[in-house]
């Protein structure tokens, strides 16, 4: 029996100073009609650094209002909210996606899960060196999806924060993932409690009235402004009645909400997609979390972990 050999690492490009957003998205959108994503496609094989990230206090500050976080980052000192790297992370790994060397398309990707290690908290002041990369392709049955890693630095080196997030790029398909994801040697599976999650709601702990300009306060915090989340007209040219929650906005008020340890793993799983404006349920149970709307709708289901 032959044995493949390992991917090759991914080779390094460092960065002056984090992307521009904006025209990326716009690059992204122009070239997605002519992408065809299969599992098996070349993906670009290339880890964005930016060795002196800075964090700006005053976009933090606007995250942690929008967010839910007690608002520490005006100031410059404290340490980052856990989901706040993926913010800083955000722009190099549109770089990446938006590129002509990745085949999934911009424009209809869909956040499906994320899973952050914190190793120990982050402050806000100082510099940080992060790094982006994509770790692989794997089959859905919905199409195919691509996980992205995204890790953060001490000026040492130390790895202090890490993330996998998975993208799903939907297209028919006509047999079933035959493997786990790559980077995952073992499959995850759920937990009996996670399993019956939508047959069983977790207690309620809050419940909050959502602005329809949600979306639009939180792109301005966090630079993603898809437009599927700005504005009912440009929603509904994607599908949607309404403008819809980002992904990133829902984990991160659960867990405002819910709390975390210093060193931690989250897992959260998006399930569907979240109406401006609005009304959900925060839940929450012996570490897991999740998010409902009218109907008991499953939005997000997540698990907070010491480590």
């Amino acid at each position: 029996m032959t044995s493949v050999p390992p991917a090759a690492p991914p080779a390094s490009v460092t960065l002056a100073r984090s992307p521009a957003l904006a025209p990326l998205l716009a690059r992204g959108a122009l070239l997605s009609p002519a992408k065809r994503p299969r599992p098996d496609a070349a993906f670009p094989r290339t880890r964005l650094v930016l060795p002196s990230l800075r964090v700006d206090p005053a976009r933090l500050a606007a995250y942690e209002r929008v967010c839910g976080f007690p608002v520490t980052g005006a100031t410059g000192e404290g340490v980052l909210p856990l989901t706040y790297p993926h913010v800083l992370g955000f722009p190099a790994a549109m770089r990446l996606m938006s590129g002509r060397d990745f085949p999934l398309p911009l424009l209809g990707l869909v956040h499906t899960s994320l899973e952050i290690t914190r190793h120990r908290a982050v402050p806000v002041a100082g510099t940080h060196g992060l790094s982006v990369h994509v770790e692989g392709l794997a089959p859905h049955p919905r199409g195919t999806e691509a996980t992205v890693v995204t890790v953060l630095r001490s000026p040492g080196g130390d790895t202090v924060w890490e993330s996998r997030s998975t993208y799903l790029a939907r297209h028919r398909t006509s047999e079933p993932p035959s493997g786990p994801p790559p980077g995952r040697s073992v499959p995850r599976v759920p937990r009996p409690e996670e399993e019956s999650a939508t047959a069983r709601p977790l207690p309620v702990v809050d419940a909050w009235l959502l602005a329809k300009d949600t979306g639009r306060r939180y792109g301005a915090a966090s630079g993603d402004r898809n437009p599927i989340h700005l504005h009912p007209l440009t929603a509904r040219l994607f599908g949607f009645p309404r403008a819809i929650a980002h992904g990133m906005w829902t984990v991160a008020r659960c867990l405002a909400a819910h709390g975390a340890p210093e060193a931690v793993t989250v897992r959260a799983d998006f399930r569907a997609p979240v109406l401006l404006p609005g009304t959900v349920t925060f839940g929450a149970r012996d570490g897991r979390f999740e998010l409902r709307g009218p109907g008991e709708r499953l939005h997000l289901t997540g698990e907070v972990r010491p480590v």
